[in-house]
């Protein structure tokens, strides 16, 4: 999170205005009076992201408070996700806004919105009409949730990479003379012969290859098979010929966990991958001693964030998109997919949801989303002569300081809210990093230098080119319905992996085989025909549902 140790730092309740501090964090939205006169709106929400509080002076929240008479009494997740949305549900108490889960949906807990935007939000209609099928639920046919990520206008410039890949620190490739991996086999060399030069990184053991598996994060341990044999990221599932089938138990997963196995009997695996949680991974990370792993960028960015911070650049990471073997085709990379069943919803208990949608609409006007993505002109970018946004090194570097974001930015509310991606209408990109020249300008001179070496200017070149995504994909956003037959086989199914495959990972010189064999009897004792006859349906309503998408 920054350039300061780990730590617990997230209340249970994060208030973002000293003048919220008296409201609860749920229950409706509440219209009080300004000192000035005017009415003011506070709209409590929960974000099921465990964000840091902003400081109850943070400059942009104060700045939406002051225009559009609206606070944010903002609730970030502590603990377990599910534990929290079960007290709620429990309890029957939701906030005014709260970010997405099916079994909300289930739980009556949130309200249908197509209407409050037909008739009150034109800015979201416009923004998601290209999506609106899509954002409908398959069962009834309402829009319950407003997806944070996806919905682009515009141009489409790929320059980070925030996705799934092997990730391995720049030190290790340094160290190698700058080698390109394809495969696993190429990938844990560099491991294996980086650890045997540095087996201790600043004072501490070196980590060869670490993992995560807590709470609804279990895809940087489950993901890894689907795209090593050159599938795209659907999930549980792999889709050939437009039919998909559960991997968890097959060959193609067995052959990783296998190798994982040899690196953890030669001491190189994490042998805490499977009991630290969320925080406790980012730390170790961010002490800059795992040199490897599978995960989603945007997962583990808080962590590179830190060393960056730190100054540790070199500990930093480079995504690879690694197969088995050199005759698969990579698919790691794909084109933007609106967000289904996340961003937020409003729920059943907000007083007044005509005045929460027309908030979020107006966040949507190029002002505010500016205001959101790069900050206020003049003070946290500059325009030049030819309209162009940059930032100066200054502003850069404050960027970088995880005490000043807490304070002049708003990333906690930003992440889950509706937002403009691609181009606005000037032609600046939605953000700084997908800004070409601004990108490459912003990047630090060990990654100018390192991306010089591979000819590349963005990070996104490592991988192939995204073909055109399926209409269905991808197969993960599909609901598979709370307490259905198929709801119950995916936590089977999950609940499984979790306990054999930690058991497989870290099984003695010669016991792996013998695991893996339990484990997949035990997943035969699973209906797992119900969950992929679920997918496969749903494939099949999409394909011929979301083509009328325009």
């Amino acid at each position: 999170m920054g350039g300061y140790k780990m730590k617990k730092l997230w209340g249970a309740t994060s208030l973002v205005l000293a003048a919220a501090l008296m409201l609860s964090a749920c229950g409706g939205s509440d219209t009080t009076t300004a000192e000035d006169g005017s009415e003011m709106l506070t709209i409590s929400a929960f974000i099921s992201t465990p964000n840091q509080a902003p400081t109850e002076d943070n400059r942009i929240y104060k700045q939406i408070q002051d225009e559009l008479g609206v606070k944010l009494n903002m609730e970030f997740l502590v603990g377990d996700l599910q534990q929290k949305l079960g007290v709620m549900i429990a309890g029957g108490e939701y906030p005014d806004l709260i970010t997405a889960d099916t079994k909300l949906v289930a739980a009556g807990a949130v309200i249908p919105l197509e209407d409050l935007i037909e008739e009150h939000a034109p800015n979201l209609k416009k923004h998601y009409e290209k999506y609106w099928n899509r954002m409908k639920d398959s069962s009834d046919g309402h829009i319950y949730w407003l997806p944070n990520y996806g919905a682009y206008s515009g141009e489409f410039n790929s320059n980070a990479y925030s996705g799934p890949a092997f990730w391995i620190q720049k030190a290790v490739l340094e160290d190698a003379g700058y080698p390109t991996p394809k495969t696993l086999d190429d990938f844990t060399k560099l491991i294996r012969d980086y650890a045997a030069k540095n087996p201790t990184i600043d004072g501490q053991p070196t980590i060869g290859f670490s993992t995560l598996a807590s709470d609804w994060r279990t895809f940087p341990l489950l993901n890894p098979p689907e795209h090593l044999t050159g599938h795209p990221n659907d999930g549980g599932v792999v889709v050939d010929d437009g039919m998909a089938s559960v991997f968890a138990d097959k060959d193609m997963s067995k052959r990783y966990y296998k190798e994982l196995n040899g690196l953890f009997n030669e001491g190189l695996f994490d042998k805490e991958a499977f009991v630290q949680n969320y925080d406790q991974y980012l730390a170790k990370l961010s002490s800059g001693r795992v040199l490897g792993m599978f995960d989603q960028h945007w997962n583990f960015q808080p962590a590179e964030e830190t060393l960056i911070a730190q100054g540790k650049i070199d500990r930093t990471y480079v995504g690879f998109p690694l197969v088995f073997d050199t005759s698969i085709q990579d698919h790691y990379l794909d084109r933007p997919v609106i967000n289904l069943n996340n961003g937020f919803g409003i729920s059943k208990n907000a007083k007044d949801p005509v005045k929460i949608i027309k908030f979020l609409d107006s966040l949507m006007d190029e002002k505010y989303q500016k205001l959101l993505s790069w900050g206020e002109e003049g003070v946290d970018y500059m325009v030049d002569d030819k309209g162009r946004f940059y930032r100066t090194p200054e502003q850069r570097k404050e960027q970088e300081d995880p005490s000043w974001k807490l304070a002049n930015r708003a990333d906690g509310f930003y992440g889950a809210a509706p937002k403009t991606q691609g181009t606005f209408s000037d032609g600046n990109a939605t953000g700084p990093g997908d800004q070409p020249e601004e990108f490459y300008a912003s990047l630090k001179d060990e990654d100018k230098k390192l991306l010089d070496t591979y000819g590349f200017k963005t990070w996104s070149d490592f991988f192939s080119p995204a073909p055109e995504n399926e209409v269905y994909y991808p197969a993960w956003q599909i609901d598979l319905v709370e307490g259905s037959d198929a709801s119950v086989a995916n936590k089977q199914m999950t609940d499984t992996s979790l306990k054999f495959l930690p058991q497989a990972v870290m099984a003695a010189d010669g016991k792996f085989d013998s695991v893996w064999n339990d484990y997949v009897q035990a997943f035969g004792k699973i209906n797992v025909k119900a969950y992929e006859d679920r997918i496969n349906e749903q494939i099949q309503w999409r394909i011929e549902n979301w083509s009328t998408d325009k």
